[in-house]
C-alpha cells in the first residue's frame, strides 16, 4: 500500500462575491474597502491553482488579472479550469483575455508589471529572480515555498525581504504550517514553557512516489526537465528542500526561529535510480545541532513503501509533544495535556486571509526572513548529504553554489547536468 502526500489544495472552491470594478489609484489606495486589487498568477500549476483561489476567496474585492507560465499550455489549461462548469468561480472576477496570458521565462516580469499582487507558485528555482522583480516594483507578494535552490537565491531573497519591508509592501510565504490554529496554539505553548526547555526535535516526511510526466519528441532537453522539474537539484533543490522543507520549518518554528549550528547528513537514491528521475535522491535523514546542545532530527523519503507518516515529536525537559500531521493529531504528555478540540482550521486560506486583511490594513505582513532562513536550513542538510561533511549555518550562508548559471533560462542550453552528488566526491563550494 502506498502512502503518498496528501492534495496541497482543493482547486473546486468556490470563491466570495463579484468584485468591484473600481480602479486602484497609487500605492495608498490599496487599503481601501472599495478598491480592488488585481491580481496575478505565475506558475500554473496546482499549487498555483489553489494559491490563487484561496486569494479570491480572502477578500471579495479582488480579480485575477494576469497569468504566467513558462509555458503556453499551462495558463490555457488553467483559464479553461477556471471557467468550468465546476470551478464555482464568478467569471466577473476572471479578467485574464488573451493579452494578459504570458508564457516564457520572463513572463513573471509582464504579470507583474500589470497587477497589485503577485502569486509566485512556479518551480522553486525561479523563485529568487521573480521574487525580487516582484520587490523592486513595489508590487505585494505570496510566494510558495522554498524560498530558493541555492545560497545565492536565499541571499537575494534576504535582501528582498529587507526592501519590502523598507518600501512597505507585503511578503508572505506557503509554510502553511505557521497558519494552523492548532499548531500556533502549540508553538505558543512551548515558547512559554509548556514542555520545559526543548532538547530535541525528531520529524518524519515519509511520503510516496509523485508524478512524472514522460517525455515527448518535441520537447528539448531543457523542457523536458522543466515539465519534470522535481527530479532536478537546480530546479527544485531536491525534495527535503521542495517537499519535507515544511518539517525543516516546523523545526526552525519550535527552536524559535534561531539558526542551527550545524548539520551532518546521510542520503542517497536506493530505489528511485532510473535516468528519468533526475539526480535528486530519495532518502535524506539529518541532524541539526543549537549552541544550546538541542538537536533537531529530521527524516524524509520519496518512495513506496507500506508506511507513510508525518510525525513529529518535541522533547523538552519537561514534557513531550506529539504530533501526526497527517491525521491531525496534537497530544501532550504530562501532567497538562493539550485539548486539541475546535482548533482545526484551513491553513492555506489562512495564509491568504492574513496577507490580503494586512493589505487592507496598510501594515503589510512581511515574512520574507523567516521563509529564507528555514530554506536555508534545508539546504545546509542537503549540502550536508551531498558532500558528506558538516556543515556549520555560516558556511551554507555565505556558499558561492549557484546551481543555475543564469535567470534568463533559455541560456541554459541543452538541459542541466544529470550528475548525481556522491559524499566524499562531490566538494562543497
Amino acid at each position: 500500500m502506498t502512502h503518498a502526500t496528501p492534495s496541497r489544495r482543493d482547486f473546486l472552491k468556490t470563491t466570495g462575491a463579484a468584485a468591484a470594478t473600481v480602479p486602484l489609484i497609487g500605492r495608498a489606495a490599496y487599503a481601501a474597502s472599495d478598491a480592488t486589487l488585481k491580481i496575478g498568477l505565475v506558475g500554473c500549476g496546482g499549487r498555483g491553482s489553489g494559491a490563487l483561489i484561496n486569494a479570491l476567496n480572502a477578500d471579495p474585492d479582488t480579480v485575477l488579472w494576469a497569468l504566467g507560465d513558462a509555458f503556453a499550455d499551462q495558463v490555457d489549461s488553467l483559464v479553461a479550469r477556471l471557467h468550468g462548469e465546476e470551478s464555482g468561480v464568478d467569471p466577473a472576477r476572471i479578467q485574464v483575455p488573451a493579452e494578459r496570458r504570458f508564457s516564457g521565462f520572463d513572463c513573471h516580469k509582464r504579470v507583474t508589471e500589470a497587477v497589485d499582487v503577485v502569486l509566485f507558485a512556479s518551480p522553486p528555482c525561479f523563485r529568487p529572480m521573480q521574487i525580487e522583480y516582484a520587490v523592486n516594483a513595489g508590487k505585494h507578494v505570496f510566494a510558495e515555498k522554498p524560498a530558493a535552490t541555492d545560497a545565492y537565491g536565499v541571499r537575494r531573497v534576504l535582501a528582498a525581504a529587507a526592501q519590502a519591508k523598507q518600501q512597505n509592501t507585503a511578503f508572505a510565504h506557503g509554510f502553511c504550517w505557521r497558519a494552523h490554529d492548532a499548531w500556533r496554539e502549540s508553538m505558543n505553548q512551548i515558547s512559554a514553557g509548556r514542555i520545559g526547555k526543548i532538547r530535541a526535535y525528531y520529524a518524519t516526511y515519509l511520503a510516496g512516489s509523485l508524478w512524472h510526466r514522460g517525455r515527448k519528441a518535441e520537447w528539448s532537453e531543457m523542457e523536458y526537465q522543466l515539465r519534470n522539474w522535481l527530479y532536478w537539484t537546480g530546479l527544485s533543490g531536491d525534495h527535503l528542500v521542495e517537499q519535507a522543507i515544511h518539517s525543516v520549518d516546523k523545526v526552525m518554528w519550535a527552536m524559535s526561529d534561531r539558526p542551527p549550528k550545524h548539520c551532518t547528513a546521510t542520503g542517497g537514491r536506493q530505489v528511485r535510480t532510473d535516468p528519468k528521475f533526475g539526480n535528486i535522491y530519495d532518502h535524506f535523514d539529518v541532524v541539526y545541532e543549537w549552541d544550546d546542545g538541542a538537536l533537531g532530527i529530521v527524516q524524509c523519503r520519496q518512495m513506496d513503501c507500506p508506511l507513510g507518516e508525518n510525525l513529529d515529536t518535541i522533547v523538552g525537559s519537561a514534557g513531550v509533544m506529539r504530533t501526526d500531521g497527517w491525521n491531525g493529531r496534537i497530544v501532550v504528555e504530562g501532567d497538562f495535556p493539550l485539548d486539541r478540540k475546535g482548533l482545526g482550521n484551513d491553513m492555506y486560506q489562512r495564509e491568504h486571509d492574513e496577507l490580503f486583511a494586512s493589505i487592507r490594513a496598510g501594515a503589510p505582513i512581511n515574512q520574507g526572513e523567516q521563509m529564507a532562513h528555514s530554506t536555508l536550513a534545508g539546504i545546509m542538510g542537503r549540502m550536508s548529504a551531498y558532500t558528506g561533511e558538516r556543515v556549520t549555518w555560516e558556511m551554507a550562508l555565505n556558499s558561492q553554489e549557484r546551481l543555475l548559471p543564469a535567470d534568463d533560462a533559455w541560456a541554459w542550453g541543452p538541459g542541466l547536468s544529470s550528475e548525481v552528488a556522491m559524499p566524499g566526491k562531490t566538494k562543497f563550494v
